[in-house]
């Protein structure tokens, strides 16, 4: 798996997973009980990771999505 993005943003991880799983592309967030158990401090990131094969989609997918939300 590679990694995606990393975010701190609850609400930007949210349409990130929306926009993934709207495309099919699977995917796995990592770290998100880390950042849980260390607080508002925001010293950990959660991280999006996808398959290899799918992370040219993905950030297209992403690309895309960003575009027409405004």
């Amino acid at each position: 798996m590679e990694e995606l993005l990393r975010s701190n943003d609850p609400v930007y991880l949210s349409f990130v997973r929306h926009v993934l799983s709207e495309e099919g592309i699977d995917f796995l967030q990592l770290d998100g009980h880390m950042a849980a158990l260390e607080g508002s401090v925001g010293a950990i990131p959660r991280r999006i990771m996808v398959l290899a094969e799918d992370l040219a989609r993905a950030r297209l997918s992403l690309g895309n999505a960003t575009l027409t939300r405004t």
